[in-house]
């Protein structure tokens, strides 16, 4: 057994000797469910609506503050589904709030979080959460009629049982099937700096550097303030998506080679692009600021338009991007084209996968399994996804020949004010825990300004690449050597960066490579080789 686990056992078992019996051996003893006979063939939420019960939800993560029961979208599940709901969100920290939960057993009724998260084995392992499978076959066998069967058969335990579904997934059928699924990952620039400065190709080195000159030199300042560059989004202890992860996919530097995992670090491509940005730092092109904002001071250069260009999320800018559209729309952020390799290929930006982004288990402490299992299937289902993604509808959209359209009073809340449609209306996501965007698509609107142009130009690029995401096991040798290679890197990106030589460019990358592999990058290699083949074998891709 893995030390993490030994060490929730333990914190378990220590919390069950001082908590009253009920709460740690007797709970199951509590157990209630509707004595309705339920129906295979019918959704069972529409067989059980009168009986009522109150579910508690955790959601780990301290920025969701949608509350349940004061809008339309979750007023009318309540009203469908008998189902009320009270969400518990950690005030700080998420880890510690949920690992203090599963240590003292008091799991609320419902549990999302991250897909990658460790805690997700640790309550299968503890055998804290329920088998989906189970509690749908007693209580809900509806649940299997609206459950992607590919999802399912992803998070399929070697036991037989799936613990959890997850949202935002997307499959590599889906991808076959659909023409606008869109990365998150764009190249931006200031649209009047752009044209300003004619447009230029940014997409070899030497048109890059020469962009950024021009800029540079055109709009020293703007607003009376330096202008950057150069954007970044945060530098961490592993690195900055921006200089590596991100700019590695616009290369279109491959995950894998010859049937292994490939080391993308040391690409040709990749290197001789991060010597690009480390001939601009020598010039002074690289500002300070990018080296030490946080998120909270970059969100606040975005909406000053301080940034001529950067490699970012898109959907990381659009409540800055719907600001400066409201007050100038010439200065908003659009998506070009940037950075590419030698060669010129077509950028590989990855769309979500059938991991997904969070998953949603069902906790043993749950008094209402039966009601829970069906809120899920509510949720999960067409007549669900339409409820929490456009809404009620006559309220809040109509049908116009055989399509949604959003009301126009009610899209006017949406682009202005997210936090006063989420009190009023509570659709277009806000309740995301299961959202299914690929179910979505089909009632999706044409996309509007500003944010319409970022998702639209990512379409041709996106690729599915889930066979390639490995979770390294929690404190296994492998996840301990990546974890000291990802903070070497941390520390000598920059370096590289602000580098005065091309040669000492060449002996900071050498000498991180000396580094990484004596500590034991060749096991990490291995291990994510054996993942990304068993997911290819699984997904059907071999």
């Amino acid at each position: 057994m893995k030390k993490r686990m030994k060490q929730v056992l333990a914190a378990a078992l220590a919390g069950c000797m001082i908590l009253s019996m009920t709460a740690c051996g007797g709970k199951k003893d509590d157990v209630t469910v509707s004595d309705v006979k339920i129906d295979p063939d019918k959704p069972g939420w529409e067989q059980t609506a009168d009986d009522t019960a109150d579910l508690s939800w955790y959601v780990n993560f301290s920025w969701f503050n949608t509350p349940w029961g004061e809008n339309l979208v979750s007023k009318k599940i309540t009203e469908e589904t008998g189902v009320n709901v009270e969400f518990v969100v950690p005030a700080g920290n998420e880890a510690e709030k949920l690992n203090s939960m599963i240590a003292t057993d008091t799991l609320p009724d419902l549990v999302t979080l991250g897909y990658w998260e460790g805690q997700v084995n640790d309550m299968i392992d503890a055998e804290m959460v329920y088998p989906l499978n189970e509690l749908a076959d007693k209580y809900d066998p509806y649940f299997f009629k609206v459950a992607n069967e590919e999802r399912i058969n992803w998070y399929t335990k070697e036991d037989g049982n799936v613990y959890c579904y997850p949202n935002s997934s997307y499959t590599p059928e889906d991808y076959k099937n659909h023409d606008n699924i869109g990365s998150n990952q764009t190249f931006l620039v200031r649209k009047d700096i752009y044209e300003a400065i004619g447009k230029p190709d940014m997409t070899t080195p030497e048109g890059f550097k020469a962009a950024i000159k021009a800029a540079k030199e055109k709009f020293p300042k703007v607003d009376g303030q330096p202008l950057i560059p150069i954007g970044a989004d945060e530098f961490t202890s592993s690195g900055c998506n921006s200089f590596d992860k991100w700019l590695m996919n616009f290369l279109a530097v491959p995950y894998e080679k010859d049937g292994k995992f490939y080391d993308r670090y040391t690409d040709p491509e990749y290197v001789a692009w991060l010597k690009t940005f480390r001939e601009l730092g020598e010039e002074g092109y690289l500002a300070n600021d990018i080296f030490i904002d946080k998120r909270a001071q970059m969100e606040e250069k975005v909406t000053q338009g301080r940034y001529f260009c950067m490699l970012y999320q898109r959907t990381d800018i659009q409540e800055q991007e719907k600001q400066i559209y409201a007050t100038d729309p010439d200065k908003i952020y659009i998506a070009v084209d940037g950075p590419k390799n030698s060669k010129g290929d077509d950028y590989q930006l990855p769309g979500s996968s059938v991991n997904g982004w969070t998953v949603t288990m069902i906790s043993k402490n749950c008094k209402r399994p039966d009601k829970a299992i069906q809120l899920m299937t509510y949720l999960m289902s067409e007549h669900g996804q339409k409820m929490v993604y456009l809404g009620v509808e006559g309220e809040t959209y109509d049908m116009v020949d055989g399509k949604p359209v959003i009301k126009e009073e009610v899209a006017e809340v949406l682009n202005s004010d997210r936090a006063q449609y989420d009190k009023l209306y509570g659709a277009d996501d806000a309740y995301w825990m299961l959202q299914d965007n690929a179910m979505q698509l089909a009632w999706q609107p044409e996309l509007t300004e500003p944010m319409g142009q970022l998702e639209k130009w990512t379409y041709p690029y996106t690729v599915y690449t889930g066979q390639y995401d490995v979770t390294l096991a929690t404190d296994s040798d492998e996840a301990n050597a990546n974890l000291k290679i990802n903070n070497e890197w941390g520390t000598t990106l920059p370096k590289l960066l602000l580098a005065k030589s091309e040669g000492e460019f060449d002996k900071l990358f050498d000498a991180f490579v000396q580094k990484r592999d004596s500590l034991n990058y060749q096991i990490v290699l291995d291990e994510s080789t054996r993942q990304m083949n068993e997911a290819k074998q699984k997904l059907g891709m071999d």
